[in-house]
């Protein structure tokens, strides 16, 4: 057993909450600009501390004049937008329990959380959203629409509510009271809602900050994107308040690159397969512009360039390269989102080595983290004095990693949640002696580095007692530009196998440059030679990194790719395991039903 942890550089008063850094901004710095909003004319609007907090109060106004009592909870249902922030706090104001969900999520899940979590009201976006909630909604749940004016209307209900009575509300909420109740998207199961306290959230975004000078800084910027109804970017919503780091929201990703043009923000933040399509998009348009083995050349300079970083350096040659490219590569790779990135954080699920080197190597660190709605967000890092490309870091200071026998990550300290709502089963079994059992399984290293090498539930056993990790080999499929997602299988079975999707971005390149005819999708090319033949050089490249036992030695091209809206996607793009094998189980028995293997 293997146990590593750093000690604490910051406290919690019991008597302080999220919001008292919407207030203490609007004192001590109320015209610093805190948000810009995008407008209808699709420009940047700043947003100062005193009219935030101006904000803030009024619809918490509207809040108490609606009937929201303290402890009530409110659900939010949007996609990424000022007025989710804006609301928020708004809900936290009055001493209210935020409730998110995802703007994605079908009319049986919002019943269910709806349900689960005794929300008295909820903010939704837009008709289509409210639509939902009618068809579920019990009777007496206030709701309200956001694209209809709820912040208006809100303020307007307020008018006769003091000011001061917010300020009571808020100010007698304590740093061990409920602020937010987040559903665990989940891969397998019926969402459970973690409760994260004033607390939690607080110490996670002091001691984050504290380890990310360079990226939380009054000045910098941040563009949200992901959802704000994950931890990650609550996390991070959060500690830009705090650091009066200037926040944007963007809900659109099909338009990012020109958002992350125009907002030129500091700093990134995003889960892996954002980075796996910047990278796959940037080399796919290379090689249909004929400039492929110049792309080729400058990323196996950029990934030599960052391993020479943790070996003493890169040497005369190698430097004169990494030159050489960073003027007609690199530069204009740091130049599409922005051109004023220090480095983007990714959380929720391995980058893998390969790219990490990359996007270090073209000036654009990516720093891994680990952490769960569990755990408050991030609860190791790498940081930018201290990258260990591979690992998700060392532990945030005041916390604690631990090794169990079985290989899985234990978790302690004051970021872990209280428990899972109204369910003390599975309260008890997460939370043993004080750390949180994670279900993933990992690797300490003796800096304190934790590399995750898969899921405890996902290991598979083949029929011969080999335990594999698909993590590792999903991973490095997923590195290649054609494929989008993975899955692997194997349980109980005689050898590895592999469900593998097509990028539908990356395919019309490659049917023009293989003279395939033009066509949506690829079930067309599911059998295709040429096609199964780049699939299998993928697959041999992915099959290094692991034991023969372990290799997968058959796949399947899928004629579709894996979606959220399909269903085997979380809102994160996590595959769901359970729904993938449920889905395509007659392409899982065809990888079995011959006598031999690749």
């Amino acid at each position: 057993m293997r146990e590593y942890s750093v000690p604490a550089t910051t406290t919690v008063g019991d008597e302080e909450n999220l919001v008292d850094a919407v207030y203490d901004n609007e004192a001590a710095h109320g015209g610093d600009v805190l948000y810009r909003r995008r407008g209808a004319d699709q420009q940047w609007t700043d947003v100062t501390a005193a009219e935030f907090a101006g904000q803030v109060t009024a619809v918490a106004r509207g809040l108490i004049a609606s009937g929201v009592a303290v402890g009530d909870r409110v659900a939010l249902l949007s996609r990424t937008r000022y007025e989710w922030t804006l609301l928020d706090f708004a809900v936290l104001a009055v001493g209210g329990v935020t409730v998110p969900i995802y703007e994605t999520s079908s009319a049986e899940q919002i019943s269910w959380i709806l349900e689960d979590s005794g929300a008295v009201g909820i903010v939704v976006e837009s008709p289509k959203h409210e639509a939902l909630v009618a068809g579920v909604a019990t009777d007496g749940l206030k709701v309200w629409q956001i694209d209809s004016g709820a912040v208006e209307s809100l303020t307007a209900a307020g008018a006769d509510v003091p000011a001061e009575e917010v300020q009571a509300r808020r100010r007698a909420v304590g740093a061990d009271d409920l602020a937010t109740l987040i559903y665990t998207s989940g891969t397998t199961g019926r969402p459970k809602g973690c409760e994260l306290t004033h607390r939690n959230l607080i110490t996670e975004v002091r001691e984050v900050t504290g380890v990310f000078p360079e990226l939380f800084t009054a000045g910098g910027s941040v563009l949200l994107f992901l959802p704000l109804a994950h931890v990650f970017g609550k996390a991070i919503q959060c500690g830009a308040l705090i650091t009066r780091t200037i926040v944007g929201h963007t809900p659109d990703v099909t338009q990012l690159l020109p958002d992350l043009a125009s907002f030129k923000p500091t700093f990134l933040l995003a889960v892996p397969r954002v980075f796996e399509k910047v990278y796959n998009g940037a080399r796919q348009r290379a090689h249909n512009d004929g400039k492929g083995r110049i792309f080729d050349a400058a990323a196996d300079t950029a990934i030599a360039w960052s391993k020479a970083q943790d070996t003493g350096g890169a040497g005369l040659a190698l430097r004169a390269k990494h030159a050489l490219f960073d003027k007609l590569v690199y530069g204009k790779l740091r130049a599409a989102v922005g051109g004023e990135v220090v480095a983007a954080v990714s959380g929720s699920a391995p980058l893998g080595a390969r790219l990490g080197h990359f996007f270090r190597g073209v000036g654009l660190p990516v720093l891994e983290g680990y952490g769960l709605t569990e755990t408050s967000a991030g609860i190791t890092l790498n940081t930018l004095a201290a990258q260990r490309v591979g690992s998700v870091g060392r532990p945030v200071p005041g916390h604690a990693v631990r090794i169990g026998e079985d290989g899985e990550i234990l978790l302690s300290g004051p970021i872990v949640f209280r428990g899972y709502w109204r369910n003390e089963t599975a309260t008890a079994e997460a939370i043993e002696d004080g750390w949180f059992h994670s279900g993933d399984i990992g690797e300490l290293d003796d800096a304190g580095f934790l590399t995750i090498t898969g899921r405890k539930k996902e290991i598979i056993v083949t029929a011969g007692g080999k335990n594999v990790a698909p993590a590792v080999l999903e991973d490095r499929l997923r590195a290649h530009p054609l494929v989008s997602q993975c899955m692997v299988v194997g349980d109980a079975q005689p050898f590895i196998g592999a469900l593998v999707t097509i990028d539908p971005e990356a395919l019309p390149g490659w049917r023009e440059r293989h003279g395939k005819p033009a066509a949506e999708g690829a079930a067309d090319l599911v059998d295709d030679a040429d096609l199964r033949a780049e699939i299998s050089a993928a697959v041999d490249e992915a099959n290094k990194a692991v034991s023969r036992a372990e290799q997968i030695r058959e796949f399947r091209i899928l004629p579709v790719d894996f979606t959220e809206a399909g269903g085997e996607m979380t809102p994160t793009l996590k595959v769901k395991r359970q729904v993938v094998a449920k889905t395509f189980a007659d392409d899982i028995a065809a990888i079995y039903s011959g006598t031999s293997a690749r």
